[in-house]
C-alpha cells in the first residue's frame, strides 16, 4: 500500500517539502516508463521515447513552481539524474532552495543552534547583519563584551517614577530645605510624567526637547535642568546608570542667559513693604535687603549664626550656594530690625514665608523682580563703600559680577536712605 501511495505521490508531482518529480505523459512511440529509480520508499520513473530513428530518455520535475523536463541521450545519464531527484525527495529538501550538501548541513546546524532561543534563522541573520553594519567592521563579540563590562552592576530596569520616589526621600533625609525640596518635587514630577520608562533609556536630545517644550525664561529652564542633573547624578550613585559615563542630563547644555537689567527696590518701596509686613516675615525681608543673603540661605540659617553683639552673620559652607564659608556684616538698621525677633532654631521656620512675602508685595502694587532683595543690597552697598572686592566677599560673588551687574545702579544718597530704613519708634 505504501508503495502505491509513493507512486501516486511521484505521479502527481508533490513531496512533503514542495519538491516535485512527475511522470511524463507518453508520447507517440513511448511505451511508459523504461525503468524506475528507487530511494527508500521513493520511486522516480525514467521515460524512453523514439523518434526519427533516435532514442531519448526523459526525467520531468518541478522547480520554483515551473515544470522542468530534462532530456538525455543515454539511459545511464537519465538514471543518475533520477537518482539525484529521489535522494532530494528522501532528504525532504525543497527544489526551490537547491542547496548543496555542505550548504544544507550548515543550514541544519544553524537551525539547531537557534532552537533553544526560539529564534527563526532569518531573524537571527537579519539582526546579525544590522549589528555588523552598525559596528562598522568591529567584532560583534567584542562589542557585546564591552557592553557587559559597561553595564556590570547596573540595575537597568529601574523606572523614573520609582527612582524619583527614592531620590526625593533621600534628599529629605539628607536635610534639604523645604523650599529646595519643593523645587525638586515640581521639576521631577513633571519629568517623570514625560518619561515613565527606565531611566537608563533616556537620551540627551529627549531631555533637551522636553525642556524646550516647557517654555519659560532661560533662567527657569536652566533651573529645571539643574534639578534633572541632580537626579541623574544621584541615580548614577545608586547604580541605576553606568558609573563611568556622562549622564544624559549632563549632556544637555544650559541656555545662555544674556545680560539683563537688574531689578532693585527704591528706599520708598522697601519702607512701604516693611510697614505692611507681619512679624513672621520681617526677618526674611531684612536679611535679604540689608545683608544680601540668598533666599535659600535665609531658609537654612539659624539664630545661632547671627551675632548681634559682634555684628556679623556666619554663612557656613553647607548653607551657601558657592559651598564656601563667608562672613556678612550686620548694619545698624539690620540689627534694629532683628532684635525684636531673636529666638532659637531656624530664623525662618516656615517654607511658605517666601510666598507670603511676594504676595504682600503684589498686594501693595509693587513688582517683585527676580532676587530683588539681594540685588538691592548689593547695589546700595557698592554705592556706599565703592569697593567691589569687599562687596563680593560679603555677598559671595566674584568682583567681576559685582562690577558688571551692580555698579552705578544706585547713588550714594540713595544708599544712605536705604540703610537708614529702621523700625518705627515705639510710642
Amino acid at each position: 500500500m505504501e508503495d502505491v501511495f509513493q507512486r501516486l505521490l511521484v505521479d502527481i508531482g508533490h513531496d512533503d517539502m514542495g519538491f516535485s518529480c512527475v511522470r511524463s505523459r507518453s508520447k507517440r512511440g513511448s511505451s511508459g516508463p523504461a525503468f524506475e529509480v528507487k530511494q527508500g520508499s521513493v520511486s522516480v520513473p525514467v521515460y524512453r521515447t523514439t523518434g526519427s530513428g533516435r532514442e531519448r530518455f526523459f526525467v520531468t520535475f518541478y522547480r520554483d513552481g515551473r515544470r522542468v523536463r530534462r532530456s538525455f541521450v543515454d539511459a545511464e545519464a537519465a538514471k543518475a539524474e533520477a537518482k539525484l531527484m529521489a535522494r532530494k525527495i528522501m532528504a525532504g529538501q525543497s527544489q526551490s532552495t537547491d542547496l548543496s550538501s555542505p550548504e544544507r548541513e550548515a543550514y541544519l546546524t544553524a537551525k539547531k543552534l537557534l532552537e533553544s532561543f526560539n529564534c527563526p534563522l532569518v531573524a537571527a541573520v537579519e539582526e546579525y547583519a544590522q549589528c555588523k553594519k552598525l559596528l562598522a567592521g568591529r567584532s560583534l563579540v567584542a562589542a557585546v563584551h564591552e557592553h557587559m563590562q559597561r553595564m556590570k552592576g547596573v540595575q537597568s530596569e529601574i523606572s523614573v517614577p520609582d527612582a524619583s520616589v527614592e531620590f526625593l526621600a533621600a534628599k529629605k533625609q539628607d536635610g534639604a530645605s523645604e523650599r529646595y525640596l519643593y523645587q525638586l518635587r515640581s521639576d521631577i514630577n513633571r519629568f517623570k510624567e514625560r518619561f515613565p520608562g527606565p531611566i537608563l533609556q533616556i537620551k540627551s536630545h529627549e531631555i533637551d526637547e522636553w525642556l524646550r517644550k516647557l517654555g519659560g525664561a532661560p533662567r527657569t529652564r536652566n533651573s529645571s535642568l539643574t534639578s534633572i542633573r541632580t537626579f541623574f547624578s544621584w541615580a548614577k550613585s545608586r547604580c541605576y546608570l553606568p558609573k563611568n559615563e556622562e549622564t544624559a542630563a549632563e549632556g544637555v547644555p544650559k541656555v545662555r542667559v544674556g545680560d539683563t537689567e537688574t531689578g532693585i527696590f527704591t528706599p520708598e518701596q522697601m519702607s512701604k513693604i516693611l510697614e505692611a509686613a507681619t512679624s513672621e516675615i520681617v526677618p526674611f525681608i531684612v536679611l535679604g535687603a540689608f545683608a544680601g543673603l540668598r533666599a535659600a540661605e535665609i531658609t537654612r540659617i539659624e539664630w545661632s549664626a547671627i551675632d548681634l553683639e559682634r555684628r556679623f552673620i556666619t554663612i557656613r559652607a553647607g548653607q551657601a550656594k558657592t559651598a564656601s564659608r563667608r562672613i556678612v556684616p550686620i548694619s545698624d538698621n539690620l540689627r534694629q530690625w532683628l532684635l525684636p525677633h531673636v529666638g532659637k532654631g531656624l530664623v525662618v521656620p516656615s517654607a511658605e514665608t517666601y510666598r507670603k512675602v511676594t504676595n504682600l508685595s503684589r498686594r501693595l502694587g509693587i513688582e517683585w523682580p527676580h532676587n530683588v532683595l539681594r540685588h538691592s543690597f548689593i547695589s546700595y552697598r557698592i554705592a556706599k563703600i565703592k569697593n567691589a572686592n569687599e562687596v563680593a566677599l560679603e555677598a559671595g560673588n566674584s568682583p567681576d559680577i559685582i562690577f558688571r551687574h551692580y555698579r552705578e545702579l544706585a547713588t550714594e544718597e540713595q544708599a544712605d536712605a536705604w540703610f537708614a530704613i529702621v523700625p518705627p519708634a515705639e510710642s
